[in-house]
């Protein structure tokens, strides 16, 4: 089964890569499959090579680990699980990353990165059903349904009070998202001073998450890079990874 495993990757490996506009890149290595825990950095590129920005720091998964997740990775065909909505695992993969969202009215950033203030009635909708799966819409009256109040971004919820999106589930079949893949992934603040882990986002200190924010550059085309360590060797150098 191993052997089949690498000669699967070997074959996804061909067609996967860092894109080549891309210039930054946040990378997240777990010691495994079913680890909620990870070790995050951030990497520029200086000519052909990537260069680690500033030192490594510690962050947190969700409750069962990773699943291999839908973004502008191939889909590789492995013994490892695919992520599906409500498993409780962080979507492993390659990522583009969309804008910031908090309570505050503004916020440290690069000028280029969009950042929403939210308020009661913007909802990010993670019902299958829902025509408007894994997006972020603006109601245009106060939340009043059962599943629009469920929706809310703001809910008097600190960890939740700034985020970054990560481009699961999104960055596929043109944009549109499947539902039933997973939803909701964000970077966000983490819980109980990262005693918790999550429900498949990635989550750190505040400060940290601040400062992670701050230093994400959209004109360099930044992805979010999140693999078990076995997989982040086994692909490093096809994948071009940092």
């Amino acid at each position: 089964m191993k052997c089949f495993l690498l000669l699967l990757l070997g074959c996804a490996s061909l067609c996967a890569q860092v894109p080549r506009n891309c210039n930054q890149a946040i990378v997240g290595v777990s010691s495994g499959w079913n680890s909620s825990h990870v070790t995050l950095r951030i990497y520029e590129k200086q000519g052909n090579a990537w260069q680690p920005v500033g030192a490594a720091w510690k962050g947190r998964l969700g409750g069962n680990g990773l699943a291999w997740g839908y973004g502008i990775h191939p889909n590789i065909q492995s013994a490892a699980p695919r992520k599906r909505e409500g498993d409780k695992r962080a979507p492993a993969g390659i990522f583009k990353l969309g804008g910031a969202y908090g309570y505050a009215d503004q916020i440290r950033k690069h000028p280029a990165l969009t950042y929403r203030k939210v308020t009661t009635r913007d909802l990010w909708v993670e019902d299958r059903n829902s025509p408007h799966y894994n997006r972020h819409i603006v109601l245009g009256h106060t939340p009043s349904s059962s599943w629009e109040k469920k929706a809310q971004m703001r809910q008097n919820d600190h960890a939740h009070s700034l985020k970054l999106y990560i481009a699961h589930n999104d960055a596929i079949l043109g944009g549109k998202p499947v539902p039933g893949l997973g939803s909701a992934i964000f970077f966000h603040i983490w819980r109980g001073g990262g005693s918790k882990s999550t429900a498949g986002c990635t989550t750190m200190s505040e400060n940290q998450l601040k400062q992670l924010i701050a230093q994400v550059d959209p004109k360099k085309n930044p992805v979010y890079i999140l693999l078990p360590q076995n997989e982040y060797q086994q692909l490093r150098s096809a994948w071009k990874l940092p």
